[in-house]
């Protein structure tokens, strides 16, 4: 047996989907050694996500990739529910900035996002990457991990190993591999089904001429056969037409198939290339566990939301910058390991809040019965009569138990982030500032009350202080006042994933706030 490859790392992640990739990014720019294995020996050609949000586009700008994920990403206003009649049932508007300074709602080509990211990993100078191997072992003890890995090749699309063997010795190992993951299954970790299931054939084409689609994006709530049409990122289109009852996913998933259910729309084999179709099964689960000793996990193989929020792939980077921040700081001695201990319990919660969310749109959507369709045809368009109606807001979930303070205003919540100028610098605040912890305050006294105690403490973690006005920062579209004044605090201490920790409303709260802070982090200065 040829013993071929022998690496140490501070972290090895096995799987190297967007999950995968965005942590080794991460990672690597923060100068850590990172090893990354997948089985596959060239990133995965077919679309499968398309769609992710502000706060995501905010994780890819901390990761240095945005502007090129611009590139190969168009926005979208507007998501529509209609019935068979084409009424009007839903219309939800996402047009404009998110909260996290960038577009509510972004559709890509999956393909491309990966290609995109991995340019930017395999430039890192510390991060490795392995295509073409898969792991087959992990030992754990006191000091890190060994995963023992085989390498092998494609025959008739099917993995086969060829015998060649090395192994990755690491601190810390991070299972991203997947709703199959070989991390988890060798955790021993069982997934918590919700019992959502249903079956979909998802179809993507690249029409040509291009069109101009009205509605771009939308749900046909038709009993007759639910599906959905959004833009499958420039140049592309998707459907996703749900399967009936009796229907197979062989006779289903075949080329004839997926042009019969495309006819309508005037997509033909004359106008359009057929780029992919499969069947999938959308469900809700997750993890009953996120981490084991050194091992955590991450992405599918913790969490499997349906479709019908858009939320997958997002989740799955949430947890990839809700790791990097830790492990950063763990490895770098600025914080202990018990700081991992919050990362299940508060990305478990959250996560279970999409996945509800998404469940919750898959129950009206997912409806076959002409008699239940039509009443609630009825309830969504008398609901739009009422006075004061408005379509429901983008889901925002808190954080479950972990690093925030309870009680305090805009606590375990995303943040925001707007325009800023600061010493002649102008642009959205983390490039401006960086992406750190970050104190950020209505006026200068409010920091200058700061004590000695917690004013080191920050020093230590590299915190951004940063106030509002002369001295400070510029607020440009006094993004960060309204914000303050929404929560009617005089300061904001945020954390690097950019959930916020707690509000103060003056200066001796901020104080009380940052004790806290400290204690829960057990910083010691």
């Amino acid at each position: 047996m040829n013993q071929s490859i022998q690496n140490e790392a501070d972290v090895v992640i096995v799987g190297y989907g967007p999950t995968g990739q965005v942590l080794a990014l991460l990672l690597g720019r923060l100068g850590h050694r990172v090893t990354v294995i997948d089985r596959w020996p060239d990133l995965y050609p077919l679309p499968r996500a398309v769609h992710f949000d502000h706060e995501v586009a905010r994780i890819l700008q901390a990761a240095g990739a945005i502007d090129d994920v611009n590139r190969i990403s168009e926005t979208i206003d507007t998501y529509e529910w209609r019935n068979a009649q084409r009424e009007m049932l839903l219309d939800m508007n996402w047009s404009g900035g998110g909260p996290s300074g960038w577009p509510v709602s972004n559709m890509f080509s999956q393909p491309d996002l990966e290609r995109v990211i991995d340019r930017h990993v395999k430039r890192q100078p510390t991060a490795t990457v392995y295509q073409g191997w898969s792991a087959d072992k992990m030992i754990q003890d006191a000091d890190g991990v060994r995963i023992e890995m085989e390498r092998g090749e494609l025959r008739d699309g099917q993995w086969v190993g060829i015998g060649e063997r090395g192994e990755v010795r690491a601190r810390w190992v991070v299972g991203a591999d997947g709703a199959n993951s070989f991390v988890r299954r060798t955790l021993g970790i069982e997934m918590h089904d919700l019992g959502f299931a249903f079956n979909w054939l998802v179809v993507d084409v690249k029409p040509d001429p291009k069109r101009e689609w009205v509605p771009k994006s939308w749900q046909l709530c038709d009993p007759k056969r639910p599906t959905t049409i959004v833009p499958g990122g420039p140049g592309r289109r998707r459907w996703e037409f749900m399967l009936l009852p009796g229907e197979t996913l062989a006779e289903m998933n075949r080329d004839d198939v997926s042009w019969n259910l495309l006819a309508p729309w005037d997509v033909t084999p004359a106008n359009a290339t057929l780029e992919r179709h499969a069947v999938y099964t959308f469900r809700g689960q997750w993890a009953e566990r996120w981490r084991e000793g050194r091992a955590l996990l991450a992405g599918d193989a913790v969490h499997l939301t349906p479709p019908f929020a858009g939320q997958g792939m997002c989740s799955g980077l949430r947890d990839s910058i809700a790791l990097a921040w830790r492990l950063d700081a763990v490895l770098n001695g600025r914080l202990s390991e018990k700081v991992l201990d919050s990362y299940g319990p508060e990305r478990s919660a959250h996560v279970q809040q999409l996945i509800g969310f998404a469940i919750e749109l898959g129950k009206v959507i997912c409806i076959t019965d002409p008699e239940v369709a039509a009443q609630r045809d009825r309830d969504m368009i008398a609901a739009q009569q009422q006075p004061g109606y408005a379509p429901p807001p983008p889901p925002r979930p808190q954080l479950g138990p972990g690093l925030w303070l309870d009680g305090a205003p805009g606590a375990g919540f995303l943040g925001i982030q707007g325009r800023v100028r600061r010493q002649g610098r102008e642009g959205l605040f983390d490039d401006v500032l960086g992406v750190h912890f970050a104190v950020i305050a209505r006026n200068a006294e409010t920091l200058e009350a700061i004590s000695a105690q917690n004013r080191a403490a920050l020093q230590a973690q590299g915190t951004i202080l940063a106030h509002i006005g002369a001295g400070g920062i510029e607020d440009l579209d006094g993004r960060y006042k309204a914000w303050l004044d929404e929560l009617d605090c005089a300061a904001v201490l945020c954390r690097p994933d950019f959930y916020v920790y707690g509000g103060a409303r003056d200066a001796a709260e901020l104080n009380a706030l940052l004790d806290a802070w400290r204690n829960a982090l057990d910083i010691t200065v």
